[in-house]
């Protein structure tokens, strides 16, 4: 049996990021032995749990079966990861050994996974494009929770990757106006270049009124309420951050009430129940796929680093979030 050096990023405590290096031995009857290419990190998510934010009983999503199941430090993280079989185990086809796969795995050098839990990339999919698919099927979710209608007006609130994702799969839609907000202004001009007609600072987000449709992706709690007061008569607003231990703090007094807004909570751990008999998170995975190779989201990629520096790279999305976008790790 031939062993291996495996390095992974750990979550050591708050701000507190340590390379942990061990021994990997091939992989036994009915899993392979992938080799990491690239993985993203959630500025979202992964923020929360780098600043201590999260719950500490927080039970996190089922479906990722290589994260710990109950957060606490020291913890490894991470949910979009594209690497290559290069070892499989007995009672495994040998087809799989040199295949890019995709995984929901924490970042690390090298892993042993069942094949059931990887998901084979189309060739002409790279690593750069593949990492997005988390992010992908968000907005494929979020779309499928919103449910937008021809002629309405969208507003999306937070233009990050997957804002910005979800404005390329919207301009795909006959709506009246597809409008977006967000503090940084390179992101705003990025916002129009993929789709939306118009993007604005929060200051002026007192113009945006009367929209059918709201998305709330900024992760910032006070940003809910200016959601919600964009929102028309029976309007819908999504909700798709995640704001952990933050508390917001929403006005439902006034416009709120009179125009009957609907608030709905959108995580992509599982489809809106009338639709879950159609649609299960694999067709959702599916859909991301075939969509990477129209979309090719790599070109949000602003930062690479090598895993060994993720310290830094971390360091970078919690001091200067205006300076990076989409950060990748490589190996």
């Amino acid at each position: 049996m031939s062993t291996l050096n495996r390095q992974s990023v750990v979550f050591a405590s708050p701000r507190t990021i340590e390379i942990q290096k061990d021994v990997l031995v091939s992989p036994g009857p009915g899993l392979v032995l992938v080799q990491a290419e690239m993985s993203a990190i959630s500025a979202g998510t992964e923020l929360l749990i780098y600043r201590g934010e999260l719950s500490q009983d927080l039970e996190l999503q089922k479906e990722l079966p290589d994260v710990q199941a109950m957060f606490g430090f020291p913890t490894k993280f991470g949910y979009s990861m594209v690497g290559r079989v290069i070892e499989t185990g007995s009672g495994v086809s040998s087809t799989w050994k040199g295949k890019r796969v995709f995984a929901f795995h924490p970042h690390e050098s090298h892993f042993l996974a069942n094949p059931k839990d990887l998901l084979l990339l189309p060739d002409d999919i790279e690593p750069e494009c593949g990492v997005f698919l988390p992010n992908l099927e968000t907005a494929v979710n979020l779309l499928q929770d919103g449910r937008p209608m021809i002629g309405e007006r969208v507003a999306i609130f937070g233009q990050g990757t997957v804002g910005l994702l979800t404005v390329a799969l919207l301009r795909r839609f006959p709506l009246a106006e597809l409008i977006t907000c967000d503090p940084i202004e390179a992101r705003r001009h990025l916002s129009v270049e993929w789709g939306a007609q118009h993007s604005v600072d929060p200051a002026d987000a007192g113009e945006l009124r009367n929209c059918d449709l709201t998305y709330e992706l900024s992760g910032q709690p006070g940003t809910l309420t200016t959601a919600i007061q964009a929102t028309g008569f029976s309007g819908r607003v999504v909700i798709g951050s995640w704001y952990g231990t933050k508390r917001a703090e929403v006005e439902l007094g006034g416009s709120f009430q009179r125009n009957r807004i609907h608030i709905l909570s959108s995580q992509a751990s599982a489809s809106d129940p009338p639709q879950s008999g159609a649609w299960s998170k694999e067709r959702r995975m599916l859909v991301a796929i075939s969509l990477l190779e129209t979309i090719r989201p790599n070109g949000l990629i602003t930062h690479r680093f090598p895993a060994t520096a993720a310290a830094e790279a971390f360091d970078l999305l919690d001091r200067e979030p205006a300076e990076a976008l989409q950060v990748v790790f490589t190996y």
